[in-house]
């Protein structure tokens, strides 16, 4: 049942965090829309999930690691709901705008907007705490002689973290250039 758990908390914050690496490339406003709205059914999904652990682990009987499984990855979530969940929401609303023309190609500054790092940063740092949760819920708390497992696979999970948050910081600030590209040629015009 732990493993169980466990998985599909991985599952779930994986699938949002690879549509969220993924939002950027949308053709069109109605997909860009399409897109977060199935993000935030998946955020929302994800949350539900972490409520669903403590009850399932308290209805079953004997010892749980699921709980102890689903703590790491919480910690990322708390992020995703204060700060992604609300830019996915003003993300939606700003390409429903641009739904009733389904041709018309995506403006800069919403392709600008979805490759923001606090949308797929801490989505995807919830999948990779999430996958870091896997063997606590399979074997329980791992220990090796000499070492301490759990500090290892944390750290190195911090160092997932933080290039993932570097790439997206990286092609956030590369699309955000296209979006002053017009104002700039525009002035060099006047000048």
């Amino acid at each position: 049942m732990d493993l169980t758990l466990a998985g599909a908390l991985a599952v779930i914050w994986l699938a949002a965090g690879l549509l969220a690496d993924a939002l950027p490339t949308a053709g069109s406003a109605r997909e860009l829309r399409r897109r977060a709205g199935t993000l935030i059914l998946l955020v929302l999904a994800g949350a539900a999930l972490f409520v669903a652990v403590p009850v399932v682990t308290s209805v079953v009987e004997g010892p749980s690691a699921a709980v102890t499984a689903a703590l790491l990855p919480a910690v990322p979530a708390m992020v995703v709901l204060g700060t992604t969940l609300r830019r996915l929401t003003a993300l939606r609303g700003g390409a429903g705008a641009f739904t009733t023309a389904p041709r018309a190609p995506l403006p800069p500054a919403l392709r600008a907007a979805a490759a923001h790092p606090l949308i797929a940063t801490p989505l995807q740092a919830t999948g990779i705490a999430a996958l870091v949760g896997l063997p606590v819920a399979a074997f329980g708390m791992p220990t090796a002689p000499g070492g301490n497992l759990a500090a290892i696979a944390i750290t190195l999970a911090g160092l997932a973290v933080v290039a993932v948050g570097i790439r997206h910081a990286l092609r956030h600030s590369r699309l955000s250039v296209l979006v002053l590209a017009p104002i700039r040629r525009r002035a060099t015009r006047i000048g």
